[in-house]
């Protein structure tokens, strides 16, 4: 199966790196119709396991009646490098909100700022495309370079929500942050300046 003959996905720019969507759509396309190592490929894996856990994922259900995602790949424009994804893994459409997730694959594109150049056109798609009310994000407490990353696009702490995540086997609590419509139509003019790495 040709990569090629993968479902048109929406792709964002930034200054160094092309947004790739990934819709339930192409996900379920990409996951049952391309070999392994094409999988492997088109995700960014380097590793078996990486691979099946997406599978079983997959095979679970990432979506149901009410709930969806919009999961972007960051690609490095040079090369086509996947380097990491951003993206809303629970879209209530219903209620226009979604929760916002993030990482990159390697500790080598840490530091760079490309996080915070991807978040800025990752949120205007969300507010602007997906017509949400609200972008919500849990994280630890104490992940500082998360928490400075989402004050700088204008989230506000809502409070704790207690034992909400499991951490090497113990439940601990995350911290609510939420972005409304209004804030971001307020800020989104100086957005640009919060591209630029940190």
């Amino acid at each position: 199966m040709s990569i090629s003959s993968t479902p048109t996905p929406v792709i964002l720019e930034t200054k160094r790196m092309h947004l790739r969507l990934m819709s339930p759509e192409i996900y379920g396309h990409v996951l049952a119709s391309y070999s392994d190592q094409e999988i492997k490929s088109y995700f960014g894996f380097t590793t078996d396991q990486e691979l099946a856990t997406e599978k079983e994922n997959y095979r679970k259900g990432y979506t149901t009646y009410f709930i969806s995602f919009a999961n972007f790949f960051m690609l490095d424009k040079e090369n086509g490098r996947v380097l990491g994804r951003c993206g809303y893994h629970t879209w209530i459409p219903k209620h226009r909100r979604a929760e916002i997730g993030y990482h990159l694959l390697h500790d080598k594109d840490k530091g760079k700022g490309l996080m915070t150049e991807a978040l800025g056109a990752i949120l205007a798609y969300g507010f602007e495309q997906m017509h949400l009310h609200r972008v919500e994000a849990l994280l630890a407490e104490y992940n500082t370079p998360s928490r400075k990353l989402l004050q700088r696009y204008g989230f506000k702490d809502e409070g704790i929500v207690r034992g909400h995540y499991i951490v090497d086997g113990v439940n601990e609590d995350s911290l609510l942050v939420s972005l409304l419509l209004p804030e971001y139509e307020q800020l989104k003019s100086t957005w640009s300046l919060q591209q630029q790495p940190a």
